[in-house]
């Protein structure tokens, strides 16, 4: 179900490619089953009653006055990954994305947070072989430091590099990539949050129109557990220690604003409020 969000001028709206239901230890060694269910206020929309994690992974569409924007493009089809139920896979995403009334032509910005495998997979598409930019429209903005990290890594078994051959390096190669700074301003009412620390240049995205706020987190969190316990880093992050420390720095201030968080692995309803709860913080939906 694609659900959106209005903040002033701008119209936030989901596209889920596929849900996901998992023990929290595949991600976040500390998401014990008992860890997460001595936190009530995930139940139900975000752990099952095994305390396992209810998460989503999907793109957003940001419509502003003047462009279309997609931040984050998910797994995509097709495509071999060491992740065994992300690999080859085939869904309906791009039938579903032009069922919300998004054509591919239409797309003038795509942003991604960060270049990992589930943020950037369908950034391109395969066709006669070959992997084409899906947004042949679009300008895909990435940060510049990330971008480099991510083009010279090693070749390691679970690296990044088979996900930057086949989803970042075709677009660079197709010169559609701008390469900008974490807080570069897209247009008047979006613009990019440094949020380091899962990867080495990860930023969020800041929408405000007419005194209202949002932001997509990307992946500084995954899961709102992490509301409850702003230390617990992922398996996954760059730096654990400096994740945390963006995690509690943006906590509190969108409990301080009264941002609108609109969490890029949230599941069902995928956005609400930050508010304090003790020495931590909660999602008020």
């Amino acid at each position: 179900m694609n659900l959106s969000w209005t903040i002033g001028d701008v119209r936030v709206t989901r596209i889920v490619e596929i849900p996901l239901i998992a023990g929290g230890e595949f991600l976040i060694a500390s998401a014990t089953a008992e860890a997460v269910k001595a936190i009530p206020w995930l139940s139900p929309h975000f752990i099952d009653e095994q305390g396992r994690l209810i998460m989503s992974i999907h793109a957003l569409v940001v419509e502003t006055p003047t462009m279309r924007i997609v931040v984050d493009t998910c797994i995509g089809n097709d495509k071999p990954r060491h992740i065994g139920p992300w690999s080859q896979m085939q869904t309906s995403f791009l039938k579903d994305f032009e069922a919300a009334g998004f054509s591919r032509e239409s797309i003038d910005v795509v942003l991604c947070t960060h270049l990992h495998i589930d943020h950037v997979g369908w950034n391109t598409m395969l066709v006669d072989g070959k992997w084409e930019p899906t947004f042949p429209n679009a300008r895909y903005l990435m940060g510049r430091a990330e971008f480099d990290f991510w083009k010279s890594a090693p070749d390691l078994p679970g690296s990044e590099v088979a996900v930057f051959a086949d989803s970042v390096q075709p677009v660079w190669d197709a010169g559609l990539i701008d390469l900008v700074a974490s807080d570069h301003r897209v247009c008047d009412e979006v613009s990019l949050v440094p949020t380091p620390g899962h990867t080495i240049d990860h930023v969020s995205v800041r929408i405000a129109s007419k005194g209202e706020e949002a932001v997509i987190t990307g992946d500084f969190i995954h899961h709102p557990c992490q509301l409850a316990h702003p230390d617990w880093d992922t398996k996954v992050d760059y730096d654990g220690v400096q994740s945390s420390a963006t995690r509690a720095r943006m906590f509190a201030e969108f409990a301080r604003d009264r941002t609108l968080v609109i969490g890029t692995h949230f599941a069902d309803p995928t956005a609400g409020r930050v508010v304090r709860d003790a020495d931590a913080y909660r999602l008020e939906i």
